[in-house]
């Protein structure tokens, strides 16, 4: 389980986010919210890419608020950016076999899991002749070949074609139901969150409501018939009102 206590980041005279608290033990519980409002920073704090101001964060008991992200990574977190890193030289089966800790390059099922036929992708190399779609789901194979307790993606749909999106929902549904840890995803598209167990909904760097996703749906689709401005064009799912 991880949990978060009074966890609170100052930056450039903001508060980004202020006295976050939270229990997170669903195994898949998606982040959403308004442009602006903490959310890509809190999911950077709990892997330790960014040292909160104040507060305290707990995964399995454990503190780890002082902990560098090579030592969560050791804990058993994983960190999925929204432009994925691209690593010139490095196959694709090298990289499944380094989040694996083992060879896994006759292993073909992280690759099937997430829709790519390992025959034409095992041997690719990590370059730009991949597109955006297909190194998505490279990352999110490398999270399933981790086995992990806890993987964090930071908006897996941005910046993909409406083809890869549709993939992409099929590709994290699967993930839901092969994976023994737990899923924490920032998403501001509503197939995702409607997939998700809980949804954490922050606004002005504060936890504005965390409850179950379909309670949450229906209180975003109620603020949208009622006109509120919405600040994400899909679907309105997420809104300022």
């Amino acid at each position: 389980m991880l949990e978060l206590q009074n966890i609170s980041f100052h930056a450039d005279d903001k508060d980004i986010l202020k006295d976050i608290n939270l229990k997170i033990d669903d195994k898949f519980v998606a982040i959403t919210g308004p442009n602006g409002s903490g959310k890509s920073t809190l999911l950077k704090i709990i892997m330790g890419i960014i040292t909160p101001t104040s507060g305290k964060i707990l995964f399995d008991g454990q503190d780890i608020t002082d902990l560098a992200v090579n030592e969560r990574a050791n804990l058993g977190m994983s960190f999925a950016f929204q432009q994925p890193v691209r690593f010139k030289g490095l196959k694709v089966k090298d990289l499944l076999s380094i989040a694996a800790g083992k060879d896994v390059s006759k292993d073909c099922s992280y690759l099937r899991s997430v829709g790519l036929c390992p025959r034409d992708y095992l041997n690719r190399e990590i370059n730009d002749t991949l597109s955006g779609g297909e190194m998505k789901r490279i990352e999110i194979a490398m999270a399933a070949a981790r086995g992990g307790k806890m993987s964090l993606f930071d908006e897996p749909e941005a910046g993909i074609d409406l083809w890869s999106f549709q993939s992409l929902i099929e590709v994290f549904e699967n993930l839901r139901n092969i994976t023994n840890g737990n899923i924490l995803i920032i998403s501001h598209q509503e197939r995702i969150l409607e997939i998700a167990d809980k949804i954490i909904y922050l606004k002005d760097g504060q936890v504005d409501r965390y409850d179950e996703s379909a309670k949450i749906m229906d209180e975003l689709n109620m603020r949208r018939k009622g006109g509120c401005d919405c600040a994400y064009g899909q679907k309105g799912v997420s809104c300022n009102g």
